[in-house]
Protein backbone atom coordinates (compact mmCIF):
# COMPACT_ATOMS: atom_id res chain seq x y z
CA UNK A 1 0.00 0.00 0.00
CA UNK A 2 1.06 3.65 -1.09
CA UNK A 3 1.00 6.84 1.05
CA UNK A 4 0.29 8.48 -2.03
CA UNK A 5 -3.55 7.34 -2.81
CA UNK A 6 -4.29 10.26 -4.66
CA UNK A 7 -7.85 10.35 -3.27
CA UNK A 8 -6.89 14.21 -2.07
CA UNK A 9 -5.83 15.60 -5.11
CA UNK A 10 -9.46 17.12 -5.42
CA UNK A 11 -9.07 18.85 -2.04
CA UNK A 12 -10.62 16.56 0.35
CA UNK A 13 -9.43 14.09 2.60
CA UNK A 14 -11.10 10.93 4.25
CA UNK A 15 -12.54 10.74 8.12
CA UNK A 16 -11.62 8.19 10.62
CA UNK A 17 -14.96 5.70 10.45
CA UNK A 18 -15.31 7.42 7.30
CA UNK A 19 -16.33 10.50 5.20
CA UNK A 20 -14.67 13.06 3.27
CA UNK A 21 -14.37 16.70 4.20
CA UNK A 22 -12.33 19.64 2.09
CA UNK A 23 -9.02 20.09 3.72
CA UNK A 24 -9.65 23.45 4.66
CA UNK A 25 -12.57 22.69 6.89
CA UNK A 26 -12.23 23.68 10.41
CA UNK A 27 -12.13 19.52 11.46
CA UNK A 28 -8.31 19.35 9.76
CA UNK A 29 -7.57 22.84 10.30
CA UNK A 30 -7.78 21.98 13.68
CA UNK A 31 -5.86 18.49 13.31
CA UNK A 32 -3.58 20.24 11.08
CA UNK A 33 -2.22 22.60 13.88
CA UNK A 34 -2.63 19.94 16.10
CA UNK A 35 -0.08 17.76 13.71
CA UNK A 36 2.34 20.88 13.66
CA UNK A 37 2.68 21.15 17.88
CA UNK A 38 3.17 17.72 17.36
CA UNK A 39 5.97 17.64 15.14
CA UNK A 40 7.59 20.90 17.44
CA UNK A 41 6.98 18.80 20.69
CA UNK A 42 8.61 15.95 18.86
CA UNK A 43 11.79 18.38 17.93
CA UNK A 44 12.25 19.81 21.45
CA UNK A 45 13.12 16.42 22.53
CA UNK A 46 15.35 16.15 19.49
CA UNK A 47 16.83 19.23 20.56
CA UNK A 48 17.04 18.27 24.77
CA UNK A 49 18.48 14.80 23.63
CA UNK A 50 21.68 16.72 21.69
CA UNK A 51 22.01 19.22 24.35
CA UNK A 52 22.98 19.88 28.23
CA UNK A 53 19.75 21.37 28.99
CA UNK A 54 17.19 19.77 31.45
CA UNK A 55 15.17 21.01 33.81
CA UNK A 56 14.89 21.63 37.52
CA UNK A 57 15.21 19.21 40.07
CA UNK A 58 13.30 15.88 39.02
CA UNK A 59 13.28 16.99 35.32
CA UNK A 60 16.25 15.04 34.17
CA UNK A 61 16.67 14.90 30.17
CA UNK A 62 15.35 11.65 30.58
CA UNK A 63 12.38 12.62 32.32
CA UNK A 64 11.49 15.30 30.02
CA UNK A 65 11.66 12.97 27.22
CA UNK A 66 9.42 10.38 28.76
CA UNK A 67 6.62 13.70 29.34
CA UNK A 68 7.37 15.31 25.43
CA UNK A 69 7.25 11.22 24.36
CA UNK A 70 3.32 10.95 26.17
CA UNK A 71 2.20 13.88 24.73
CA UNK A 72 2.70 13.35 21.06
CA UNK A 73 1.25 10.28 22.23
CA UNK A 74 -1.70 11.67 23.43
CA UNK A 75 -2.20 14.09 20.53
CA UNK A 76 -2.96 11.37 18.16
CA UNK A 77 -5.59 9.94 20.47
CA UNK A 78 -6.71 13.68 19.98
CA UNK A 79 -6.19 13.73 16.18
CA UNK A 80 -8.69 10.45 16.12
CA UNK A 81 -11.25 12.62 17.87
CA UNK A 82 -11.08 15.54 15.98
CA UNK A 83 -11.44 13.91 12.43
CA UNK A 84 -14.60 11.95 13.94
CA UNK A 85 -18.37 13.18 12.27
CA UNK A 86 -20.48 13.47 15.43
CA UNK A 87 -22.39 10.58 14.30
CA UNK A 88 -19.33 8.14 14.66
CA UNK A 89 -18.69 9.31 17.62
CA UNK A 90 -20.05 6.37 19.70
CA UNK A 91 -17.02 4.15 17.94
CA UNK A 92 -14.41 5.83 19.23
CA UNK A 93 -12.61 4.37 22.37
CA UNK A 94 -11.64 6.40 25.36
CA UNK A 95 -8.12 7.10 26.04
CA UNK A 96 -7.23 5.60 22.60
CA UNK A 97 -9.30 7.47 20.12
CA UNK A 98 -11.23 9.72 22.45
CA UNK A 99 -9.33 12.32 24.97
CA UNK A 100 -10.04 10.59 28.79
CA UNK A 101 -10.38 12.66 31.69
CA UNK A 102 -7.01 10.46 32.64
CA UNK A 103 -5.48 12.10 30.12
CA UNK A 104 -6.18 15.56 31.52
CA UNK A 105 -5.45 15.19 35.14
CA UNK A 106 -1.64 13.59 33.54
CA UNK A 107 -1.44 17.10 32.48
CA UNK A 108 -3.01 19.05 35.94
CA UNK A 109 -0.78 16.72 38.04
CA UNK A 110 2.20 18.24 35.40
CA UNK A 111 1.42 21.64 35.77
CA UNK A 112 1.28 21.02 39.56
CA UNK A 113 4.71 19.54 39.74
CA UNK A 114 6.34 21.95 37.24
CA UNK A 115 4.56 25.04 39.57
CA UNK A 116 5.98 23.11 42.60
CA UNK A 117 9.51 23.01 41.20
CA UNK A 118 9.62 27.26 41.38
CA UNK A 119 9.60 27.50 37.66
CA UNK A 120 7.75 30.60 37.53
CA UNK A 121 9.43 33.57 36.39
CA UNK A 122 9.48 36.82 38.03
CA UNK A 123 9.41 38.83 35.00
CA UNK A 124 7.41 38.65 31.53
CA UNK A 125 9.16 35.82 29.64
CA UNK A 126 11.61 37.01 26.44
CA UNK A 127 11.45 33.44 24.55
CA UNK A 128 15.18 32.17 22.78
CA UNK A 129 17.01 31.86 26.21
CA UNK A 130 17.81 28.30 24.67
CA UNK A 131 16.63 26.20 21.46
CA UNK A 132 14.73 23.30 23.12
CA UNK A 133 12.51 26.66 25.53
CA UNK A 134 12.02 28.32 21.91
CA UNK A 135 11.03 25.13 20.50
CA UNK A 136 8.61 24.52 23.08
CA UNK A 137 7.34 28.03 23.39
CA UNK A 138 6.51 27.62 19.41
CA UNK A 139 4.72 24.41 20.45
CA UNK A 140 2.77 26.85 23.24
CA UNK A 141 1.67 29.12 20.08
CA UNK A 142 0.68 26.23 18.37
CA UNK A 143 -1.21 24.60 20.60
CA UNK A 144 -3.24 27.86 21.34
CA UNK A 145 -4.04 27.84 17.65
CA UNK A 146 -5.28 24.35 17.62
CA UNK A 147 -7.15 25.31 21.01
CA UNK A 148 -8.83 27.94 18.78
CA UNK A 149 -9.98 25.98 15.99
CA UNK A 150 -11.15 23.54 18.24
CA UNK A 151 -14.04 25.78 19.95
CA UNK A 152 -14.72 27.06 16.48
CA UNK A 153 -15.32 23.63 15.21
CA UNK A 154 -16.93 22.42 18.74
CA UNK A 155 -16.23 19.25 19.03
CA UNK A 156 -19.45 18.84 21.58
CA UNK A 157 -20.33 19.16 24.94
CA UNK A 158 -18.95 16.09 26.78
CA UNK A 159 -15.59 16.12 24.29
CA UNK A 160 -12.39 16.91 26.55
CA UNK A 161 -10.72 18.54 23.27
CA UNK A 162 -10.38 21.89 24.14
CA UNK A 163 -9.63 21.85 27.73
CA UNK A 164 -6.91 19.10 26.87
CA UNK A 165 -5.68 21.97 24.07
CA UNK A 166 -5.80 24.84 27.09
CA UNK A 167 -4.34 22.82 29.33
CA UNK A 168 -1.67 21.40 26.88
CA UNK A 169 -0.69 24.89 26.48
CA UNK A 170 -0.27 25.97 29.84
CA UNK A 171 2.08 23.00 30.01
CA UNK A 172 4.44 23.79 27.14
CA UNK A 173 4.67 27.22 28.80
CA UNK A 174 5.72 25.75 31.99
CA UNK A 175 8.27 23.30 30.05
CA UNK A 176 9.95 25.67 28.09
CA UNK A 177 10.31 27.92 32.02
CA UNK A 178 11.59 24.87 33.27
CA UNK A 179 14.02 24.17 30.59
CA UNK A 180 15.04 28.03 30.88
CA UNK A 181 15.55 28.06 34.16
CA UNK A 182 18.07 24.90 33.84
CA UNK A 183 19.83 26.20 31.06
CA UNK A 184 20.19 30.19 32.46
CA UNK A 185 21.51 28.02 35.98
CA UNK A 186 24.17 26.17 33.79
CA UNK A 187 25.07 29.47 32.23
CA UNK A 188 26.11 31.79 35.84
CA UNK A 189 28.16 28.15 36.62
CA UNK A 190 30.04 28.29 33.70
CA UNK A 191 30.79 31.87 34.14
Amino acid sequence: MSIATKRGDKGTTGLLYGGRVRKDSLRIECNGAVDEAQAFLGMARATLASGKEGGPSGFSRSRLDEILVGLERDLWVLMAEVATTPAKRPRLVTGSSLVSGEMLARLDGLVAELEAADVMPSEFVVPGQSPAAATLDVARAVVRRAERRAVALDPGGDSLVVPYLNRLSDLCWLLARAVEKSHLTARKKAS
